[in-house]
């Protein structure tokens, strides 16, 4: 009989058992949304280096001789106006494109991470991520550790992702007090952390699909699976736009 009541639990350690198992489901699906938000993001930088090697260039290249051409015109009437407001606008268009040619980092064609890959990023998801914190300085060191994993994972990095693994796990943030009671309020506290998380991710998930970049990816794949190379037809198109420019620029000069 002492025995029964000695192993019985407390109200509290009852409720602290049900939000344990609820956060581990939930951490569970943050790992999962946290891998597709960062798959999303790693596939569409590498998407959008493919297009500005194949189109983007192509695209500065047009602008760069439709500002010279603008420049040109405005040689002829310096005081015209609407010349001098072209050429400003053509210019600023030009320095632009290539600056954001000069942003975009050479990526691969296609992200494809591997299974150990994902599984090591739901990992550090579930253990690291900044929200998950509970005060600010715990707070920078999960933002640091995170802005980390993201990009080994982008990068395909195993051994950096266990290094931030082993990072974290012997870090004094990850080690926390004992007790129900307060155990109990940090667990409904990291419950609604982990809700607010999931849905944040499920906005920017939403906001990156209707993106521009997005959608052409997606028809650039289509096409693809028709035997289409929808970026080189893009390339050809603007090429085609150079050639003309060049000769209207030739007639000016």
């Amino acid at each position: 009989m002492k025995n029964e009541i000695a192993k019985r639990e407390t109200p509290e350690e009852r409720e602290l058992r049900k939000k344990l198992a609820e956060l581990t489901e939930l951490e569970e699906r943050l790992g999962k949304k946290e891998l597709e938000l960062a798959t999303f993001r790693a596939e569409l930088n590498a998407f959008e280096a493919m297009y500005m090697r194949i189109v983007g260039v192509k695209y500065a290249e047009l602008d760069e001789i439709e500002a010279k051409l603008a420049e040109a015109k405005l040689q002829e009437n310096p005081t015209d106006k609407v010349a001098q407001e072209e050429a400003t606008q053509a210019r600023a268009q030009a320095d632009e494109s290539k600056e954001t040619l000069g942003q975009v980092h050479e990526g691969f064609e296609k992200f494809i991470p591997t299974d150990t890959l994902k599984k090591l990023y739901r990992e550090v998801a579930k253990r690291i991520h900044p929200d998950l914190a509970e005060d600010d300085s715990e707070r920078l060191k999960r933002e640091d550790l995170m802005a980390r994993a993201n990009r080994a994972y982008q990068e395909g990095d195993n051994e950096k992702l266990r290094a931030i693994l082993a990072e974290w796990e012997d870090s004094p943030e990850s080690v926390k007090g004992k007790g129900a009671g307060a155990e109990l309020v940090r667990l409904i506290r990291k419950i609604a952390q982990v809700e607010d998380r999931l849905r944040t991710i499920e906005l920017e998930i939403v906001h990156i699909k209707k993106s521009d970049l997005y959608k052409l990816k997606n028809k650039v794949e289509k096409a693809e699976i028709q035997g289409r190379d929808l970026l080189s037809e893009m390339a050809e198109k603007v090429e085609k736009e150079i050639s003309k420019a060049k000769k209207r620029l030739f007639m000016v000069a």
